[in-house]
């Protein structure tokens, strides 16, 4: 018989957000979907970091993980998408939403549990490329701390694409509606830093402007980090956009229950 002092109403906030991300978590692995995904997410990596028409890891003549992490932008811009799109878009075509809303949940904790949910299968899926690593070091002896920084940089950049497309997937019940607009807002976030967008930009807009969209590049903040370069001003810039697609999460699913 469960006691007052373990029903979910007497848990507090982080321990409900840690019940949805249990759930969530769990709820990947039961479908092959999780596994299809980080089998092509393994595949792919490894054919573009090893090829010689595309990495060209052999032909550099050096032991780093350069060719690897280069990719890792594109490769999100489809395959987060992937994971997102049904963050929230599955359980309004499925009806479970307002299940949800039933529970004794916080929405906080619903939206937060879910993107963590989500981060964390990304990161075992990134994590999972560690035999890259250890194969590099065989080879010969890169700098490990450059690594380190890049990893991180990958894995917050894909809490921010993940944040995004949580938002977008609490638009719509459509996934595959939810993983194209999310495809497109990130491709905007990643190459919101390019020259030839800033120069097209420059020749209209005022410089407050162009700086501003340069600002919201993940790419260029990315290929910052994977060089190495931790700045605080690229980390304070990724949690602070999870955290405001999140907020954006929450108002859409709370408008959308009513």
């Amino acid at each position: 018989m469960t006691t007052a002092a373990t029903t979910p109403r007497s848990l507090n906030p982080l321990s409900r957000t840690l019940c949805v991300l249990k759930r969530e978590l769990a709820g990947y692995f039961v479908t092959p979907v999780a596994y299809v995904f980080i089998v092509i997410f393994l595949f792919v990596t490894g054919v573009f970091t090893w090829s010689k028409d595309l990495g060209g890891f052999f032909d550099r003549g050096q032991a780093d993980l350069g060719a690897f992490f280069y990719f890792h932008p594109w490769l999100y811009l489809f395959l987060i998408p992937a994971i997102s799109m049904r963050l929230w878009a599955e359980e309004r075509k499925q009806g479970t939403i307002e299940l949800l809303m039933t529970l004794p949940i916080p929405l906080p904790a619903a939206v937060l549990g879910k993107f963590l949910a989500a981060w964390a299968f990304a990161g075992i899926a990134l994590a999972m490329t560690f035999p890259m690593w250890v194969t590099v070091n065989y080879l010969g002896k890169p700098d490990n701390g450059v690594i380190v920084a890049a990893y991180i940089g990958s894995f917050l950049m894909a809490g921010g694409f993940l944040a995004v497309g949580s938002f977008v997937s609490a638009l719509t019940k459509n996934q595959v509606i939810a993983f194209v607009i999310t495809v497109v807002l990130c491709f905007g976030f990643l190459i919101s830093g390019y020259a030839p967008v800033m120069d097209m930009l420059s020749g209209w807009a005022p410089a407050a402007v162009v700086d501003a969209v340069a600002g919201f590049s993940f790419l260029t903040r990315f290929d910052s980090i994977s060089k190495g370069v931790i700045d605080l001003r690229d980390l304070v810039f990724f949690f602070s956009m999870i955290a405001v697609f999140l907020f954006a999460t929450a108002i859409v699913v709370d408008a959308k229950k009513a």
